[in-house]
């Protein structure tokens, strides 16, 4: 699973007709912390997502596994909009 922030949307007016009536975000991936990765990804947003949100991204096989993409073309879903997350960083004991 992936973390990503979304910066953008794509409009196609001509696309596969399995991807109609899906809405397309351009997704930022960035660290447990915040800050933005290399890169972009595309994904079929399935959990309404908004401009801005972190969200958790799938990719490959699991991606078509996410609600409404079965036997879809689908490489990347957004299956859930993160409200907070958080990370221990201390050390393990030995």
């Amino acid at each position: 699973m992936i973390l990503a922030r979304v910066v953008g949307t794509v409009v196609a007016t001509r696309k596969d007709p399995r991807l109609e009536g899906k809405k397309l975000l351009i997704l930022k991936p960035v660290s447990p912390d915040g800050k933005d990765e290399a890169g972009y990804v595309v994904a079929v947003d399935t959990v309404g997502a908004g401009f801005r949100e972190t969200v958790l991204v799938v990719s490959g096989s699991s991606a078509r596994m996410a609600e409404g993409c079965k036997d879809r073309p689908v490489d990347t879903s957004i299956i859930g909009i993160i409200d907070s997350l958080g990370i221990d960083l201390g050390e393990s004991p030995r």
